[in-house]
């Protein structure tokens, strides 16, 4: 449980070589020791009299921040990788000093990187540390790293626009929004041409309304214009254009001797009937 308690929680964003525990700047931490817990002076690996100390930094889950995805240790000898960069020095190091071992590191923003180092350690060459990977020798010490998946942080899905057809927004209960800014008062179909409309808001809120209504107020329908151009209020001229029947005209216009039906009841057996 300790060891997995010791573990970063993001990867490196920086290798460093600092003269002294105290050289190394805000923010990093110095490798003073090995795993087995002897003074981790690299000094002599480096070439310098007065020692130094492998230091690393850990800038967080910050997507704007580059993070270490390889570390390498060559040989002065050996070019300098393409796309490395050699860690840099605390304080700065003297021009036309050689070093006899260079650390280089690769960097890359972290949106960008699938892989990155978690962590360094340094041990005696003939030790080994589990799931770690062994880079390079320094000063009498192995060095090793252990690298691991980045993990992203995705932002949160935005839903799709839905697009609804207009016959689905018919039969939807949900009211329009050009429909809930118009004003709650819808006139009542007229049942003549020159009869006053009403309103729903004024007849239900307002109860002295209803003694100015006719009994034809709110019938939802309206009069043909080929009679509502001859309809005039306190006249009787739409009566006459009535033609009035005597019970006589009507009895011989619709008069029905039913011979169908009494045909068909003489044929039909006694018992029957």
């Amino acid at each position: 449980m300790a060891a997995a308690a010791e573990e970063p929680q993001a990867p490196l964003t920086g290798v460093g070589w600092a003269a002294t525990p105290e050289a190394a700047p805000a923010g990093w931490s110095v490798l003073a020791t090995s795993t087995e817990g002897t003074a981790a002076n690299l000094g002599k690996g480096f070439g310098h009299k007065g020692g130094g100390y492998l230091c690393v930094s850990t800038g967080g889950q910050a997507a704007a921040s580059p993070v270490v995805t390889d570390v390498q240790v060559l040989s002065d000898r050996n070019p300098q990788p393409a796309g490395y960069s050699r860690i840099p020095e605390f304080p700065e190091p003297r021009a036309g000093v050689s070093r006899k071992k260079r650390v280089y590191v690769r960097l890359q923003p972290l949106s960008a990187a699938d892989t990155a180092v978690f962590d360094i350690k340094l041990s005696s060459k003939n030790k080994a540390i589990p799931h770690y990977m062994k880079i390079g020798e320094l000063g009498g010490f192995a060095v090793w790293c252990k690298k691991g998946p980045v993990s992203k942080s995705s932002p949160p899905p935005v839903p799709k626009p839905r697009t609804i057809s207009l016959g689905l927004k018919q039969l939807s209960l949900q009211p329009d929004a050009d429909s809930e800014q118009k004003s709650p008062e819808r006139p009542v179909a007229r049942c003549g041409t020159k009869r006053s409309s009403f309103t729903l808001h004024n007849s239900v809120d307002d109860p002295s309304s209803i003694y100015n209504l006719s009994a034809m107020d709110g019938v939802p329908f309206t009069l043909h214009p080929r009679f509502g151009s001859t309809l005039s209020i306190g006249s009787n001229a739409v009566l006459a254009e009535l033609n009035v029947k005597s019970l006589a005209d009507i009895e011989k216009e619709y008069n029905y001797a039913f011979v169908v039906e009494r045909t068909a009841a003489a044929r039909l057996p006694p018992s029957i009937c």
